[in-house]
Formats: structure tokens, C-alpha cells, sequence
């Protein structure tokens, strides 16, 4: 079964701002145990045909995470950050990196909101340090990535659930 389960992505012209919003048909619980757990978040993050390999994934406030995605020519994409804030079930603040655009870190947020019929509505917010800073990762495939990565989360929270 496909969801039908729209994604939105807003990127305020002028400002160095996106927000995602994303419903599933799982409760927040679960949703949120898909990005805590390092074997889960394997499972979905980022692009079809990737491949994720975990170094650090430490989901408290003051941990660590390093993970690389690996397409199929060899290549490989690192990103890394530090989580600020871990409320189970609620929220995740974190800083983001690309390691292949070094020192430009966003500060992250993700809103996990309970609806109706046990199903959850994902926010994230992120901050840029520049409104290029956040249009260059928008141009580097960042869509593709979140809708992919989404539509494995679907699957793997349906068959969780």
C-alpha cells in the first residue's frame, strides 16, 4: 500500500529558513523511534539506491552522529551533527553538516505531533547561516532525498505498526 500522505517544502524567499511538514499513519511514538534507533534510521534515511553507514548515532541531548551515504559508483556523502535536545515521542533539536560543504551547520528542529487516528505529523524546521547556504543544499538534491527517505519511513512504520 502507497501512502498518499503529501510532503511540503517551504523555503521562504529571503529568509534562510525550510520547513518540512509530512503526515504518516503511525503515532508519534513509533515515528520518533524511527530516528532514534541507528538500525532504523539505516533503513530510510536519505535516497533510493543509497546505501547508510552509521559511525556514531547517540540520540541524547549532547550526543554525537556521523553517518555517510553511499551511492552505487562508490561515492561517498558525510554528514554530521550533535543533538541539543531529545524529548521521546515530541521533539529533536540538532545541528546539521555536509561534510562536503564544511562549516556550513544548520540548527534542526523536529516536531512529532499527534493527530487523529493514532497517525503523527512530522515539522521540521531548519535554520541556515545564509539563504545561499540553504539554497545550495536545496539545489544538491535535498527534496529527492526527504520525499525517498519519506516514503521508506512509510513502509517501515507500517510494518512496525
Amino acid at each position: 500500500m502507497m501512502t498518499t500522505n503529501p510532503l511540503t517544502i517551504t523555503a521562504p524567499e529571503g529568509q534562510p529558513l525550510i520547513e518540512i511538514v509530512r503526515e504518516f499513519d503511525a503515532p508519534p511514538a513509533l515515528v520518533y523511534r524511527a530516528h532514534e534507533d541507528p538500525a532504523l534510521v539505516a533503513r530510510w534515511l536519505g535516497p533510493h539506491g543509497y546505501e547508510m553507514r552509521t559511525e556514531a548515532w547517540d540520540l541524547r541531548p549532547g550526543g554525537r552522529y556521523r553517518y555517510e551515504h553511499l551511492d552505487g559508483q562508490g561515492n561517498a556523502y558525510a554528514f554530521n551533527g550533535v543533538f541539543h535536545d531529545a524529548v521521546p515521542g515530541e521533539r529533536i533539536t540538532q545541528t546539521f553538516e555536509f561534510e562536503g560543504a564544511p562549516g556550513v551547520v544548520s540548527l534542526e528542529t523536529m516536531t512529532f505531533e499527534a493527530l487523529d487516528g493514532d497517525r503523527c505529523r512530522l515539522v521540521g524546521r531548519s535554520v541556515w547561516p545564509s539563504v545561499e547556504s540553504r539554497d545550495a543544499m536545496i539545489a544538491n538534491g535535498m527534496e529527492r532525498g526527504v520525499r525517498e527517505g519519506f516514503e521508506r519511513l512509510d513502509a517501515l512504520v507500517r510494518d512496525a505498526g
